[in-house]
């Protein structure tokens, strides 16, 4: 598979191991979380999915072990609105980065469960398209080099920060992205 995922990325995490995978992972899905949860948690009939992937994307973070209902769980979000085929495609702006939030966790979870170097691929190659649909729709390409950027990081064996980073990313997306619903 051709993905975006710069290659010391992709030689990292094919000779780093399970865990440095799993860390990988768990970065990914911290800084798109806000897209799901943030869009999302103002639709009462949604709130049990906003916690779902609240807890998922927090449990990826122990990244000694690998969830064993990884499998599971990517099954039960397989089944969320946004993951489901849709004959026009996706359009909105909120189905968009919701869309691009969940195959983020889909995939990290897949590779959390599996230690599957091409899930953990498919979620940086994920994280990176949304962010590259962002810089084109907040004219800018700050958020694509900065998605490049932290992943580097993730794998660089230094974590020291990442979580923080990472959460401090996600805000900076979900900001960008709700500002341009503000005209819906």
């Amino acid at each position: 598979m051709k993905t975006l995922v710069e290659e010391t990325v992709v030689e990292a995490l094919h000779t780093g191991g399970d865990e440095v995978a799993r860390l990988f992972v768990a970065a990914c899905t911290e800084r798109m979380a806000p897209l799901f949860i943030g869009l999302r948690a103002g639709e009462p009939e949604r709130g049990a999915d906003v916690d779902f992937f609240v807890q998922s994307t927090g449990e990826l973070w122990f990244t000694d072990r690998s969830l064993s209902d990884a499998a599971d769980r990517a099954g039960q979000l397989d089944r969320f609105p946004e993951l489901q085929p849709v004959e026009d495609g996706i359009t909105g702006i909120v189905d968009t980065y919701t869309f691009f939030a969940g195959l983020v966790l889909r995939y990290g979870l897949l590779a959390n469960g599996t230690g599957d170097v091409d899930h953990a691929l498919s979620c940086g190659h994920a994280a990176l398209t949304a962010m590259g649909m962002l810089d084109q729709n907040v004219g800018g390409n700050a958020f694509r080099s900065d998605e490049q950027r932290l992943q580097s990081l993730s794998v660089s064996g230094d974590a020291a920060g990442l979580w923080d980073a990472s959460v401090t990313a996600g805000r900076e997306r979900f900001r960008a992205v709700l500002s341009r619903t503000s005209g819906q």
